[in-house]
């Protein structure tokens, strides 16, 4: 397998993270909890599997993880900078506290672990706010200002705490969010959350019996519910024992989400930057296409030459597409350039099952009749056989030209062989107004019937062809 990078992307490891949630800035979305009474806002530790959804290296919007904030704006939290930075704060008319990275974290294929630790109480300056990144402590930064001995903050105060957002308002998170703890009245270190694999990877583990989570703001976000209720059943569900739960706002069921720290899915990388840029949203598995100017082709974050594996991609068209530039299937990574021209790579080296009039297979931009046209709001299956080089293309659950993917060598109604080399999953478009809506295993929209692979991973709209796969981290291990 290959572009696998960052932490938490090995499929072996003692506990598995079964749940993530998936924020979307442009649906104001965040969870929400007022404290009852203050618990210790002098000692404290956040722990949070964050992966990223933009290109933190050109987005100039902040992007807050966990925020407590009083109604001055006082506030106290963890949050993405301009440029992919990490800052931890605490503000109160100024900074008492502040921590700012040197180093960027913007990598939307991998999954990271924060740790926000505090004691003010220490003796040492530089023991009263501690940072670690993927198991190692921060050391390096922009701006160190550290709060004074038995300083105050606004955590765990009797104010708004935030997951996700910085007030209710703004500045809202986007990406996934798994294994959130926050512990009342104990400074832990990474190592109580997580450890080293025999590959050297920082990976999760079962920390919750081992940690003393205090009173009022002890909780323990797994996101297995999906519930919009604040209650046991909610999104938002505390399971440290406090019963802390927290208030789902304008999330959806779609928004729970098994791409974890332990078990990765692929999405599409918003770091291929094009001349007709689109919108990435939903945990970079939507896209939207500007009307005008050149195609382009979104890539996956996963690569693979090898194993069978299966996809679904939501055809949403806001414009006629007139002349058929639209297109869904595969295409070589050994051809691809960061440059001008990626833009239409699809275009190149693709083979794929493109919009016409009666539908149209593609090979490097030349067509050729396969099966039926599709229209807005249509599901195309793709099923890929790296084992035997053919793909198929399924229309709303019906494999088109009578394919079989389970046919073989001989392919079966297969649109295309193709030659031996890693391959992104795709798609394109040209000039349209126009958006797909990716579903590697973790789809943006509803599902209605609900199907897995023979793993028990994905959650498809059409059943998975015998032998295929979803296209995660616990899949490539075993098939990849």
């Amino acid at each position: 397998m290959a572009f696998l990078v960052g932490g938490a992307n090995s499929a072996v490891s003692g506990y598995d993270i079964e749940n993530s949630l998936r924020f979307n800035p442009g649906d104001e979305d965040d969870l929400s909890r007022t404290p009852s009474s203050a618990g210790n806002s002098k000692t404290f530790t956040i722990s949070f599997w964050a992966k990223l959804s933009n290109d933190y290296g050109t987005d100039t919007s902040t992007n807050n993880f966990v925020t407590g904030r009083d109604g001055s704006g006082n506030t106290c939290g963890v949050q993405q900078i301009s440029g992919g930075f990490i800052q931890c704060w605490n503000y109160a008319d100024s900074y008492q506290m502040q921590l700012v990275t040197t180093a960027a974290y913007r990598d939307p294929t991998a999954w990271y672990h924060i740790v926000f630790a505090v004691d003010t109480t220490q003796g040492t300056a530089a023991n009263r706010a501690k940072l670690y990144v993927n198991g190692s402590q921060v050391t390096a930064f922009s701006t160190e200002t550290y709060p004074d001995e038995d300083f105050d903050t606004k955590w765990n105060e009797a104010v708004p705490h935030y997951i996700g957002s910085k007030d209710g308002t703004r500045d809202y998170f986007d990406g996934y969010l798994a294994d959130l703890y926050t512990i009342d009245g104990t400074q832990y270190a990474a190592s109580n959350f997580g450890e080293t694999n025999d590959n050297g990877v920082w990976i999760p583990k079962d920390a919750k019996d081992d940690l003393t989570f205090g009173s009022n703001g002890g909780v323990f976000l797994e996101f297995k519910q999906s519930g919009t209720g604040t209650d046991a059943n909610g999104m938002g569900a505390d399971t440290s024992g406090n019963d802390n739960h927290m208030a789902v706002n304008n999330l959806a069921a779609p928004s729970q989400t098994t791409d974890t720290p332990t078990n990765n899915f692929a999405t599409i990388n918003p770091l291929h930057n094009g001349l007709n840029n689109p919108t990435f949203s939903e945990g970079n598995t939507k896209i939207v296409f500007k009307d005008g100017g050149n195609g382009y082709s979104p890539l996956s974050t996963i690569a693979v030459n090898s194993g069978k594996w299966y996809f679904e991609a939501k055809f949403v068209q806001t414009s006629d597409p007139g002349h058929g530039a639209i297109s869904v299937g595969i295409v070589d990574a050994g051809q691809f350039k960061v440059d001008a021209q990626a833009d239409e790579f699809f275009d190149r080296y693709d083979y794929g099952y493109s919009y016409t009039t009666d539908g149209e297979k593609k090979t490097n931009n030349s067509g050729s009749s396969f099966g039926d046209e599709y229209n807005n709001g249509d599901i195309i299956g793709v099923a890929v056989d790296f084992d035997n080089r053919q793909i198929y293309f399924s229309l709303n659950g019906t494999f088109q030209d009578s394919g079989d993917p389970t046919s073989g060598a001989t392919g079966t109604g297969s649109a295309h062989n193709f030659s031996s080399a890693y391959y992104y999953m795709a798609v394109y478009a040209y000039q349209d107004e126009n958006s797909w809506e990716m579903n590697f295993g973790n789809p943006p929209h509803s599902i209605s019937s609900g199907n897995a692979d023979a793993n028990g991973y994905g959650n498809f709209e059409y059943a998975v062809p015998s032998g295929y796969y979803a296209l995660c981290t616990k899949n490539l291990a075993k098939y990849g």
